[in-house]
């Protein structure tokens, strides 16, 4: 019982954990920049 492929579930997850890392990632760096623009 090897599954190489990976199920849609799995593709899904994979995906939505990266938008979020993404998501997160792009938050902070635009904060860096907002503040560094505010002061």
């Amino acid at each position: 019982m090897q599954h190489k492929k990976k199920t849609r579930f799995q593709k899904i997850t994979m995906v939505a954990i990266w938008l979020m890392l993404i998501a997160m990632l792009g938050s902070l760096i635009f904060g860096a920049i907002a503040s560094l623009g505010v002061m």
